[in-house]
């Protein structure tokens, strides 16, 4: 695999329609999922928002290595880019959440108040690849289901301005992927973490490189999973295979179902079964 074509028509249009919203928004949440920080980054993002106040919330820190995840927080701070690790399930995170981006407009704010007019309710771009926790973040800001939850990529479609109880108006966004993911890594990681649909990769290739990332970072988390040493998955794929299919059933008269191996694999990193892991450690 070389590159991933994978853009529905909703995507191109969710762009055109942000650029046009760009005059009624005053701050950008960019979401990304902690376990992958630098590669569910949305690469031109700055081309859609301009100069417009950001906040980068890296999401899922329930599931992520927090200690790698934190090392992200200080690089994009660095970069001059408010950045907060979250749990979106936590009461306290979307606060912090909401006290971030009131600081972000304390300037506006004062200039209206000095004109003797009423503090602006806020308005935010919620905006990231797929699956990193949009409507999660919607729905727990608004204080009620306003928005669909699904681990699969794709469930937004169009752009929705909600009111929430803190003085802010969010847009909700589809999620917004490259045309093209021309690095394998990358594309890798996006389909190991439900960013791209499963249709669209190889399953045995995902499971293959989740095992892999496990075997380079958390080898202590396969040997907890599937009883995998880090030689059975070094040196042969197909060994790891065999010794995940008979713990599993997925072996019959002698011969793997790769594909139940495969499904095995992801949906245990899909389901947090597998947890506590970063699959981009180098900025």
């Amino acid at each position: 695999m070389t590159n991933i074509n994978w853009y529905p028509g909703h995507m191109a249009k969710a762009k055109r329609l942000m650029k046009e919203e760009y005059k009624h928004i005053d701050v950008v949440y960019e979401l990304v999922d902690a376990r992958i920080p630098k590669s569910s980054k949305i690469g031109n993002i700055y081309d859609i928002i301009g100069n417009k106040p950001k906040i980068l919330i890296m999401t899922k820190k329930d599931l992520a290595d927090e200690e790698v995840a934190l090392r992200w927080v200080k690089y994009y701070e660095n970069l001059g880019t408010k950045t907060l690790l979250v749990d979106l399930n936590n009461d306290e995170d979307i606060m912090r959440i909401v006290k971030s981006t009131q600081e972000l407009v304390v300037s506006l704010q004062e200039s209206r108040e000095e004109k003797g007019l009423l503090a602006k309710e806020i308005r935010v771009l919620v905006m990231g690849v797929p699956n990193v926790g949009k409507s999660t973040l919607i729905n727990r800001m608004v204080g009620k289901k306003v928005a669909d939850v699904a681990n699969n990529p794709g469930v937004t479609k169009s752009l929705v301005w909600l009111k929430t109880k803190h003085n802010i108006m969010l847009l909700d966004t589809p999620g917004i992927l490259e045309p093209k993911l021309e690095v394998q890594d990358v594309a890798l990681n996006l389909a190991a973490f439900s960013a791209i649909r499963l249709e669209v990769v190889d399953e045995f290739e995902i499971a293959i490189h989740i095992l892999k990332k496990l075997n380079k970072y958390y080898p202590d988390k396969l040997q907890e999973r599937y009883g995998l040493t880090p030689s059975s998955v070094s040196l042969d794929y197909e060994e790891a295979y065999k010794i995940i299919g008979s713990n599993i059933g997925a072996i019959h008269g002698g011969e793997i179902d790769y594909e139940k191996v495969s499904n095995k694999i992801i949906n245990d990193l899909k389901s947090g079964y597998i947890k506590g892991v970063v699959f981009d450690h180098e900025f």
